[in-house]
């Protein structure tokens, strides 16, 4: 072997490719005698092994020993236990799972297995909040108490993991690829009414109301697949950190072709200390996880690059006590309502905001009314 490396210029010497080999006969020897115990242990490889070169040069020493096996006058019987001292060797230097994938994420292809990874997720957790949220209507058959608990509980948890996937996603295409060019007609209610109903399960589990407010002038010219992406991760957000009270989804009117969006909760609030890196992708926080808001950030940092393609600029307002508001404000041109009205003009786009922005799947029935709207604006001022 060492004659056929140095036929070649190589970047690796022939120094260094009879040390490392060395060390592998050496391993492979250990390994083979070992084999007669009862207990068999883990061989024990030099680190120098434990490299692309090692693995390359026992790769090539195994072949060579088959090859050039009957050459060599050894009986045929001390084959396999050879082969077997250097599978064993192979194992011990072959990296982990772990480190492999650490690898592939660190290099050229590193967003685009990530963005792979994410979308393998997502398919099946559509299917889970489907079937959950049939079940738990009773499209498939009665339910109990306990079990429509139960399939609460199972959409909560596959929506937060969709949700994470779909950030995923998001994040690595760069957030405003979700922004279509050419706005679009849409119905301000309809899309705020179907966030209501995405996240209606999560409010019944914890037993908290979801308010909405709709503007006058329902029928708007923009992008409603941001904005309903928006809206859902802001409100996902406030529904899991908030205990008691309510979540506000708010449409209001600040000019004639101007809208103030906001996602307000009567949660616990966070310290003025946090608020500064909620925006801040990929983050690490110390204490209890989730105690406060998502751990990655990803969320956050997607809605913020979905409002600036907007034209918009997401803000944060909060007090300990008080809960939290984000809210951002764009231009959203009004137009002439239709005859068939805002939902049928929604409808007959086929297109479904939320739907289209891939976080979930389709429903295959209208929801149970419920929630309520404030009579009035529910944009409150901190108190200092």
């Amino acid at each position: 072997m060492l004659s056929h490396w140095t036929r070649r210029p190589r970047s690796t010497g022939p120094d260094e490719v009879a040390q490392v080999l060395g060390l592998i006969d050496v391993a492979i020897h250990e390994a083979w005698f070992d084999s007669e115990k009862a207990d068999v242990p883990t061989p024990v490889v030099d680190q120098r092994v434990k490299s692309s070169l090692g693995r390359r040069l026992l790769e090539q020493l195994r072949g060579q020993v088959v090859e050039g096996w009957r050459d060599g006058g050894v009986p045929d019987a001390e084959l396999l236990p050879l082969l077997v001292a250097m599978e064993r060797v192979r194992v011990a230097i072959e990296p982990s799972w772990a480190q492999t994938f650490a690898q592939n994420l660190s290099g050229s292809d590193g967003l685009a297995l990530l963005m792979d990874v994410a979308h393998d997720l997502r398919s099946p957790l559509t299917s889970i909040l489907v079937l959950a949220e049939t079940l738990q209507r009773g499209q498939s058959g009665p339910v109990s108490d306990v079990q429509r608990r139960q399939l609460g509980l199972i959409y909560t948890a596959a929506l937060g993991l969709s949700s994470v996937a779909s950030d995923i996603i998001e994040f690595t295409q760069g957030g405003d690829q979700l922004v279509d060019q050419e706005p679009t007609v849409f119905s301000v209610t309809t899309m705020i009414e179907s966030v209501r109903d995405i996240v209606r399960p999560i409010a019944e589990e914890k037993h908290l109301t979801v308010r909405l407010l709709a503007p006058t002038h329902d029928e708007r010219k923009g992008h409603p697949v941001a904005l309903s992406r928006i809206l859902l991760n802001l409100t996902t957000n406030a529904l899991r950190f908030t205990d008691q009270g309510y979540v506000e989804i708010v449409a209001q009117e600040t000019g004639p072709d101007r809208i103030e969006f906001a996602v307000r909760d009567s949660g616990r609030g966070i310290p003025q200390d946090k608020i500064t890196t909620l925006f801040q992708p990929l983050r690490k926080e110390s204490g209890r996880r989730g105690q406060l808001f998502s751990q990655t950030g990803l969320g956050l940092t997607i809605c913020r690059k979905l409002a600036t393609a907007m034209k918009s600029e997401l803000k944060v307002e909060s007090r300990i006590g008080w809960g939290t508001r984000f809210y951002f404000e764009v231009e959203l041109p009004v137009c002439p309502a239709r005859r068939s009205g805002p939902r049928a003009s929604q409808r007959s786009s086929g297109v479904h905001p939320v739907r289209n922005s891939g976080t979930h799947a389709p429903r295959t029935s209208p929801p149970p009314p419920g929630g309520t709207r404030p009579s009035g604006s529910q944009k409150r001022t901190p108190p200092s």
